[in-house]
């Protein structure tokens, strides 16, 4: 089973740790730990078969639990573990009970991160939004890490408590954060602030609101910055924004391109697999929902 299979490194990390923490030198346990939850993202996000990931996770998760708890303030520990549970809340999770469970500690794991980031973020969640925008703008290029990684976890939180219009409110928020990533970095993480702005832009039609034209410009700076290599930017265009628009020949060149193409790519190997399987379903959906 893939949880065996990864068994070593939980015990061997633990093990090092121990390790590291009973020398007495807090400094290398430190950066030991924040290299492992590093380690830890990258491992994952380079995983070419996502039922390993599935299957696996949870023993991650458990470490990372384990690791914060011995260093609560750290931003890179809680970023770490911002990441993971979002991740895999999002992507592997289908009981909508444990999602939201998970999104919920991905969530307070960003917005810890961000307050150790910078101090005038700490609370700022609670705010009044034009008071939280006003922090937001307090934001520098050195919190963008931090502030990108709130933000997703955040959205993830959103979609995991999608039927509560209280959590739905925040959306708003989630948008002026990504905003701030782009205006400080838009490069940030191959430009996936803009993804996350396109999906935005693109969930309503414009007759209730939506900015799809806005989403596709998103959609396409993403696709830009990421050199074309992360093709959920192409799957993801593909269906909230050509089947909004009912672009078939658009949509289905979109997907082609995605299946077509190499998943295999630092950092994205796992979305690249995760996106070609979706532009399949995309393409055996399409005749369907394009009345052909």
């Amino acid at each position: 089973m893939a949880f065996e299979s990864r068994s070593w490194l939980f015990e061997g990390a633990v093990l090092l740790l121990v390790g590291a923490a009973s020398s007495g030198c807090a400094s290398v346990a430190s950066q030991v730990t924040r290299g492992l939850a590093a380690n830890l993202v990258a491992a994952i996000l380079d995983q070419p078969d996502p039922e390993t990931v599935r299957q696996g996770a949870p023993a991650y998760l458990l470490l990372v639990d384990g690791l914060i708890q011995g260093a609560p303030e750290s931003e890179e520990l809680l970023r770490a573990g911002a990441e993971l549970y979002s991740a895999y809340a999002s992507a592997f999770v289908t009981e909508p009970e444990r999602a939201q469970l998970l999104a919920a500690t991905a969530r307070s794991y960003g917005l810890r991160a961000l307050c150790r980031a910078n101090r005038h973020f700490c609370g700022a969640e609670a705010l009044p939004f034009d008071e939280f925008r006003a922090v937001l703008a307090q934001l520098r290029r050195r919190d963008v890490p931090s502030l990108h990684a709130a933000a997703a976890a955040w959205a993830g939180w959103i979609q995991a408590n999608s039927s509560d219009f209280r959590a739905v409110a925040d959306t708003a928020r989630v948008r002026a954060m990504m905003e701030r990533v782009v205006a400080l970095d838009e490069r940030w993480d191959g430009g996936s602030a803009h993804l996350y702005l396109g999906v935005l832009d693109t969930l309503l039609p414009p007759a209730l609101g939506g900015r799809p034209e806005d989403g596709k410009a998103h959609f396409q700076r993403a696709i830009a910055l990421s050199g074309g290599r992360n093709l959920m930017a192409k799957v993801l265009y593909a269906r909230h924004y050509a089947r909004l628009v009912f672009d078939r020949e658009e949509h289905d060149r979109l997907c082609r391109e995605v299946l077509t193409a190499s998943p295999v790519a630092p950092g994205l190997t796992l979305v690249n697999t995760l996106a070609q399987q979706q532009a399949r379903q995309l393409l055996a959906s399409a005749d369907e929902y394009f009345g052909e």
